[in-house]
């Protein structure tokens, strides 16, 4: 299947902010500290996109599965 970016990249925005909200859970759990919980959920955010985007891309080039 060939996916558009807009796609991807609605995936990609839907996917981090679950992912990020159970990140940010997981630091307040750890610390008991909301903005450092905060502050890793969203710096983790941010890369994590970047890389799932690309991700995602790379993965609609090849023709395997």
């Amino acid at each position: 299947m060939n996916e558009s970016h807009k796609r991807t990249l609605i995936k990609t925005v839907s996917w981090r902010v679950i992912a990020s909200l159970t990140t940010m859970l997981a630091v307040f759990i750890f610390t008991g500290k909301v903005l450092i919980a905060l502050g890793v959920g969203c710096i983790e955010a941010i890369a994590k996109m970047i890389f799932y985007y690309f991700h995602e891309r790379l993965w609609s080039k090849i023709r395997w599965g």
